[in-house]
C-alpha cells in the first residue's frame, strides 16, 4: 500500500483529537508538522462528525480548540489549510459525513502525497 507510514501518522494525529490517545502537548507537535490542508480538513470532518448534540461532541471539539489555544501555528493552519487546492477539491467532491476515518485517512494522505 502506497503511503503506509504517512498514512499512520495522520490516522494516529486523527485519533489524537478525536480519542484523546494524547495529551493536547504530545499532539501539538504532530498538528504543527502537518500539511495545514490535513489539519483543516480533519478538524472539517470531526466537527460534521461531532456536531451539537453529539454523546463526545464536548471532548471532540473542545480538544480542537485546546489545540488552536496552545499553538498560534495550528489556528493559522487551520484557517489557511481551507485555501488549499486539496481542500477546495475534497469538499466539491466530497461530504465530510459520508466518509468513515480510515477512508478519510486514505483518501487525504494519497491526494497530499501523490
Amino acid at each position: 500500500m502506497a503511503f503506509d507510514h504517512e498514512k499512520r501518522t495522520a490516522a494516529r494525529l486523527l485519533d489524537a483529537l478525536e480519542n484523546a490517545t494524547l495529551s493536547i502537548e504530545d499532539t501539538r507537535p504532530l498538528l504543527e508538522e502537518a500539511d495545514p490542508a490535513l489539519v483543516y480538513l480533519f478538524f472539517g470532518w470531526l466537527r460534521a462528525r461531532y456536531h451539537a448534540g453529539h454523546s463526545a461532541s464536548e471532548g471532540v471539539l473542545g480538544r480542537i480548540v485546546d489545540s488552536c489555544t496552545a499553538s498560534r501555528k495550528v489556528a493559522a493552519m487551520a484557517r489557511d489549510g481551507g485555501r488549499d487546492p486539496i481542500v477546495e477539491w475534497f469538499e466539491e467532491t466530497y461530504d465530510y459525513r459520508d466518509l468513515g476515518r480510515e477512508e478519510l485517512v486514505s483518501l487525504v494522505v494519497e491526494k497530499l502525497e501523490g
